[in-house]
């Protein structure tokens, strides 16, 4: 028992020994680590400052780099808003019943005696018969003066290719942008084609959102929205919409997806502010005639 008293003090001595003896090991080098990771660290610094020198920027701003960040990193959620921005400002009207719409319109070429052409849009209304606005299909002047060229050849654009069409019918317009300023045309060739459904009772109620569809800038049928402004004294309707060059003729559609006007012009300086002229029974005199069943 004595023994082992004696025997308790010696192994704790020599584990403190131990214990200090690594402790001051460990105080010596530390001085020299610490040395050597703030000599790195600096290095380090300043090859940064080399490589990528500090660029200046506002106090109340975002740095350009975490701007490009951050569209890159968040395209997805970003074009997903634009989608969902687009589908609130178009309305009541779903993107796909505008989809299919489309496919009903054409792309429009005429070509006259003096070696000029011209482009706008035409709407189908199944049969063969398409509609457009005179002005595209027949010279008209100005002034009540019709011009001397002819229009000698008519063109729509069908599956990638040019058809022949003629026209059949057409409004008492002398001048553009006139209440007469309507056409009918028929194409030989048989082709498949969604009909529109046209309404001939809308009421072109002021702040009704519209949808228009044309040959914009000849670049193919493109849609735009807007809404009614009011009627004119001729009977035509004013809308804050686009009035690019070439979408005469197109369609104007509204939140049910029928047909109910065509743009027929635009006020002069005003790309946004156009004039539409609304459907009228005597529009589909031709067509109800040769469509009707023979008794």
């Amino acid at each position: 028992m004595s023994h082992r008293r004696l025997a308790i003090p010696a192994v704790v001595a020599t584990a403190f020994a131990f214990l200090f003896f690594g402790l001051g090991s460990f105080l010596a080098a530390r001085p020299g680590a610490e040395s050597e990771e703030i000599a790195a660290l600096r290095a380090e610094i300043e090859q940064l400052r080399k490589t990528q020198p500090p660029t200046p920027t506002g106090t109340s701003g975002v740095d350009p780099l975490t701007i490009t960040h951050a569209n890159e990193s968040n395209r997805a959620a970003i074009v997903e808003d634009v989608k969902r921005q687009l589908r609130s400002e178009m309305g009541l009207l779903p993107i796909n019943l505008i989809r299919d719409r489309r496919q009903s319109f054409v792309e429009l070429y005429s070509y006259d005696d003096r070696g000029s052409s011209s482009y706008g849009t035409a709407g189908y209304l199944g049969n063969g018969y398409f509609i457009t606005v005179k002005h595209g299909v027949i010279a008209l002047g100005q002034d009540g003066v019709i011009e001397p060229r002819k229009i000698t050849s008519i063109k729509l654009m069908y599956e990638g290719r040019a058809i022949n069409a003629r026209v059949v019918d057409a409004g008492d317009a002398k001048v553009e942008v006139d209440p007469g300023d309507w056409a009918i045309l028929k194409v030989k060739e048989s082709i498949s084609l969604p009909a529109l459904n046209a309404n001939l009772s809308y009421q072109f109620e002021f702040a009704d959102p519209i949808f228009r569809l044309g040959n914009d800038y000849s670049k193919g049928i493109i849609v735009a929205t807007g809404y009614v402004g009011q009627v004119t004294s001729n009977k035509l309707v004013t809308c804050l919409t686009d009035g690019h060059p070439g979408v005469s003729g197109g369609g104007v559609l509204n939140a049910e997806g029928e047909l109910v006007g065509i743009p027929i012009g635009r006020m002069q300086g005003d790309y946004r502010f156009s004039f539409i002229l609304p459907l009228r029974e005597e529009m589909f005199r031709r067509v109800r005639s040769e469509s009707a069943p023979t008794p």
